[in-house]
């Protein structure tokens, strides 16, 4: 990896950091934007010196533009998901049957099995428990909750999202 390269990533690094901090913090006042600035720069000034920035690894715009389309789909399920808890909260006769039941990760890097442990405890009804090399350990509300697992529909859209775009 050439210099320019590591130079690229590391100012992308620190736009990501500068805009995740303006996104969550809500406020624009001179003084925090400058501290949120300062912030940022010493972040990624002690992770650059303790190595924690991987090089190899696609740049955080390039790899979450691709996050972009199952984030939609994602929302889709959570409302779904949200109704059928619901449902089974109101009407005493639909079953809750919690079970813990192991699913497979079929993604390559620790960045997209962290995104499909997540988007599974965000779905209600699951909750991800444990998330070893390529398994992850779920609670789910009822047999009809795990079965979806089960169908890998969330998994293949992980993993097709995370497809190296430098292939």
């Amino acid at each position: 990896m050439s210099n320019y390269d590591i130079f690229f990533h590391k100012i992308s690094l620190i736009i990501s950091l500068a805009f995740l901090w303006v996104m969550l913090s809500g406020h624009y006042t001179p003084l925090l934007l400058l501290l949120g600035i300062l912030s940022v720069l010493v972040v990624a000034s002690i992770s650059s010196r303790m190595k924690l920035i991987i090089l190899d690894q696609p740049i955080l715009q390039l790899y979450f533009i691709r996050f972009i389309p199952y984030g939609f789909w994602l929302i889709f399920q959570i409302i779904k998901s949200n109704i059928d808890v619901c449902k089974r909260i109101l009407n005493p006769k639909l079953p809750i049957s919690p079970r813990l039941v192991t699913v497979r990760s079929s993604q390559l890097s620790n960045f997209a099995k962290v995104v499909y442990a997540n988007s599974i405890t965000l779905t209600p009804g699951t909750i991800s428990i444990d998330l070893d090399d390529s398994n992850i350990e779920v609670h789910s509300l009822s047999k009809i909750g795990a079965e979806g697992l089960k169908t890998g529909d969330m998994d293949r859209k992980i993993t097709s999202a995370e497809a190296n775009p430098y292939v």
